[in-house]
């Protein structure tokens, strides 16, 4: 008996002695490799995991985000950085998408490379709870959320394409795209942990690029905090209409506000939106034909995304063409300014007259004070999502 133990003491042993040489000797990217990359970027030894762990009281209604690669999206960190990727050297994908602003950019519609104007809004990518969750039909099939304003990009890969294509944005050929990024040393070890082995090609840019855009997502503000609260004390899910413990009367009040008024467009757990797209009565005839400019279908004619509104009070201005400097200006609208379109979504019109909301001086308050409980501070400060070009 007693030799057993001791035998099984000495197994033991070497089972713990040999998993911690393991974890000692362990490295991740080569001495040589990392050196290399190091001189160029703050990255990590070891990458972050990129997968979400989306809250309960999104996971509770069957939304789920699949995973993603950490290899992949670390390079398409350093790619959603690099000004290198643009035919003037001046413009990233940062450059329209500002982390600090939610992703956003705080011009009306930004500039491109060359300083040329584009014609739309920058669309923040922090208004979603998370893109691989929802959005492009290679993760999610047909029934997917695509991308752009118009809604012509079904994937993240052939969205960052087209961008960098572009002669307003960034303005760059495929072989450009390859070229530019084989210039740069360091990127030769961070393609083979993504891909196997150093090709480079315009291909595993997109990909890398998509892997990073998929992996974002804002699931940790004080509304989602709230409604975890509320969902853990009613396992069988929540009525997202109750008042939240943990939001203060004017809050609560806001959110009815918003449940009885936007919510069926902008989805009660902000979440997946309710419609892909619709009109809101900016204009009573639209130049920019949305998506219908894409279809050419007549019904769609003035339509656009319609967006989650997650970190809304920082992603000013607003709209699909910027009009609105503030989130006041944007309740005004929905309160009294909205006007007619032939496409009028139906939860804004009744017969050929639009239904205007009439909020008061306390509800527009209370709505603000409300929008401001979707802002999540963690995923504006993550370093996953940050720049890592010293």
């Amino acid at each position: 008996m007693k030799k057993l133990l001791a035998l099984s003491g000495f197994f033991a042993t070497l089972l713990f002695a040999s998993s911690c040489k393991e974890e000692f000797d362990y490295v991740y990217y080569t001495p040589e490799d990392y050196s290399l990359i190091s001189q160029h970027l703050n990255l990590p030894e070891l990458p972050p995991k990129y997968t979400a762990q989306l809250p309960m009281h999104l996971s509770g209604t069957g939304l789920f985000a699949p995973e993603i690669s950490t290899e992949e999206a670390t390079l398409g960190r350093v790619l959603f950085y690099d000004k290198n990727l643009s035919s003037d050297k001046t413009i990233n994908c940062a450059s329209c998408h500002k982390q600090e602003l939610g992703f956003a950019d705080n011009k009306a519609v930004s500039p491109g490379v060359e300083s040329r104007a584009g014609q739309r809004n920058a669309i923040a990518l922090s208004s979603v709870a998370n893109f691989a969750a929802y959005y492009g039909t290679d993760l999610n099939g047909s029934g997917a959320i695509p991308f752009f304003w118009d809604n012509r990009a079904n994937t993240a890969s052939q969205q960052n394409l087209e961008t960098m294509a572009n002669p307003v944005e960034m303005n760059m050929k495929p072989h450009e795209i390859k070229a530019a990024v084989e210039a740069q040393a360091y990127y030769k070890p961070l393609f083979k942990k993504a891909f196997g082995n150093e090709e480079i090609t315009a291909q595993r840019i997109s990909q890398a690029l998509a892997s990073f855009v998929n992996a974002m997502g804002s699931y940790q503000s004080r509304f989602d905090a709230a409604a975890n609260a509320a969902f853990n004390n009613n396992q069988f899910g929540i009525d997202y209409h109750q008042q939240f413990l943990n939001l203060s009367t004017l809050e609560n009040r806001g959110k009815a506000l918003y449940m009885a008024n936007c919510a069926s467009c902008h989805s009660q757990n902000f979440g997946r939106p309710m419609k892909v797209y619709s009109n809101n009565g900016l204009d009573e005839t639209t130049v920019d034909q949305g998506v219908g400019g894409i279809t050419g279908f007549a019904s769609q004619k003035g339509v656009f995304k319609v967006p989650t509104l997650r970190n809304i009070a920082l992603t000013a201005p607003y709209m699909h063409d910027g009009r609105f400097k503030t989130l006041s200006e944007v309740i005004d609208h929905y309160s009294t300014g909205i006007k007619f379109h032939p496409n009028l979504g139906e939860e804004l019109r009744q017969g050929n007259q639009p239904i205007k909301m009439q909020f008061s001086s306390e509800d527009k308050e209370a709505l603000l004070a409300f929008f401001n409980t979707l802002t999540d501070d963690v995923f504006l400060q993550d370093e996953r999502f940050s720049d890592p070009h010293k």
